[in-house]
């Protein structure tokens, strides 16, 4: 591992926005969040993957992975980022390393692919990623971007995040760190306005954030970027720029809420746009900040306007599944800022959570379920659920349905109950007013999925088969179970012969 990575593993390991790590002594502080992982051991969870998950979004660079093609993977082709603009953040660059490039090392390559994309594609920037074979061998990927940019007049972005470095989350920061260091503060925007905002850790699942887009416009207030979903990179370039930044997922990009806060004193709160109340006090925080930092107060009256007009259409188009959702039980398997928000949606719905895992969830999520729950919040607090935990309590009902990644999916089909996807592979958008209606329709409809009661009837060849006689129309007489006839919705003389 190269110095200047040790150092800026280092550094994360300092930040002050994250409860966690200050809340370590010093010397605890330097040994990380978790051990550090073996090159080879750490498929689909590596430093690597968290670095270009967290940047793959940026929708008009180029993703360049300098390793062999095995690492290079598009899994935001199943997460559903969408863009409104460019394409090529769908498509798959690597440098497709050799053992002879293992030998005598792999740097021209990479200077060869870069500018090969560059001819071919034209992006505006190519973020290269490192990884473990590369880095190993001792790859100077900044050194070769740094010549590729003179070269070629683009810039060319190093995100040293090799899979060995430590765990996805620490990726996810190392990729903000490479976003901070080369990327914003680059370009100044065309305008300002004092309703300029910046959106950090928002990823566009399903085109969540163009569900918010056009509350923030009906208020007059500018995204100046989203990091990353749906993002430009000039955009990102210039977000120096903005009076305010929203944080919505701290346990992934946090140091760019704080670095700027420190580097331009722009302020930030985190935030979040799952749920009719949490939507609310959303928007009335972006106000309150951009007030401060100088915007209109007449912003803060618009606010509360939108937000009445808004609460009372979403609370009437929610009344007519409150009445079959009430008292429902939900089991919710995911982790971070959903740990916390999508809980209060839930409960604006009517429902009981009867646990919510918090593995994944900082000081902070933990505290704020906690008001929302209230008392007995901690019994309902989850650190790691095995599947077969949760496979006992689906069984033994004591929830109705299972939110939860796709993963866990398989948990709760096997206990033939109820699941509904809430994680990155989802195909429903549940953010904003608008996002909470969609979520209590979709769990309202995997509970009344008549599939489920159908699943549950006994096999026709299990000891709780009854079996009827039936006479065919030749004579012949045919058997068939009474359950299995009632499966398929049919009288016993319906059934042919």
């Amino acid at each position: 591992m190269s110095v200047s990575l040790k150092a800026k593993i280092a550094e994360v390991f300092e930040e002050p926005g994250c409860d966690i790590n200050q809340g370590k002594s010093e010397k605890e502080r330097k040994k990380g969040c978790t051990k550090q992982l073996s090159p080879g051991a750490a498929a689909g969870g590596c430093a690597f993957d968290g670095a270009k998950i967290a940047l793959q979004p940026v929708a008009d660079v180029a993703h360049l992975v300098h390793g062999p093609i095995a690492c290079e993977g598009n899994s935001w082709d199943n997460r559903h980022s969408a863009s409104s603009h460019s394409q090529i953040y769908r498509t798959g660059f690597t440098t497709d390393i050799s053992e002879l490039d293992v030998i005598y090392g792999g740097e021209k390559r990479l200077f060869k692919s870069i500018r090969e994309i560059i001819e071919k594609y034209d992006p505006p920037a190519v973020f290269v990623y490192q990884t473990c074979v590369t880095a190993l061998t001792g790859d100077d990927i900044e050194a070769v971007c740094q010549r590729a940019a003179e070269k070629f007049g683009k810039p060319v972005i190093p995100v040293n995040a090799p899979g060995f470095a430590g765990p996805k989350n620490l990726g996810n920061k190392l990729g903000a760190e490479a976003i901070l260091d080369y990327v914003i503060g680059t370009v100044e925007p065309e305008f300002t306005t004092p309703y300029d905002i910046n959106i950090i850790g928002e990823y566009n699942l399903v085109g969540e954030l163009w569900q918010i887009k056009p509350l923030l416009d009906a208020l007059g207030i500018r995204i100046l970027s989203c990091i990353s979903g749906d993002g430009k990179y000039r955009e990102i370039a210039s977000a120096h720029r903005a009076k305010a930044n929203m944080m919505v997922c701290s346990k992934s990009m946090i140091n760019i809420a704080t670095k700027m806060e420190q580097r331009w004193g722009i302020p930030y709160f985190e935030g979040s746009f799952y749920g009719i109340s949490d939507m609310s006090e959303t928007l009335r925080q972006i106000a309150k900040l951009l007030v401060k930092q100088g915007a209109d107060a007449e912003l803060m009256d618009r606010t509360e306007r939108l937000i009445e007009v808004e609460e009372a259409r979403a609370y009437k188009r929610i009344a007519e599944y409150k009445a079959r959702l009430a008292g429902k039980r939900v089991l919710l398997i995911t982790g971070g800022v959903k740990s916390w928000s999508v809980v209060a949606a839930l409960q604006e719905g009517g429902m009981e959570i009867v646990g919510t895992s918090v593995k994944k969830s900082t000081k902070e999520d933990k505290e704020k379920i906690k008001e929302i729950m209230g008392e007995g919040a901690d019994a309902h607090m989850i650190d790691d659920m095995t599947p077969r935990e949760m496979y006992a309590m689906l069984k033994d009902a004591r929830a109705d349905i299972m939110l939860s990644g796709g993963r866990s999916q398989f948990v709760a089909l096997k206990a033939r109950m109820p699941w509904l996807d809430i994680n990155q592979e989802r195909h429903h958008a549940y953010a904003g007013y608008e996002g909470m209606v969609e979520l209590v329709h979709q769990i309202d409809r995997a509970l009344s999925n008549p599939v489920w009661q159908r699943v549950r009837i006994a096999a026709p060849w299990g000891d709780d088969g009854e079996t009827l006689p039936m006479v065919g129309s030749g004579g012949s007489t045919a058997h068939l179970s009474a359950v299995a006839a009632h499966a398929m919705g049919l009288e016993p003389e319906e059934v042919p012969v």
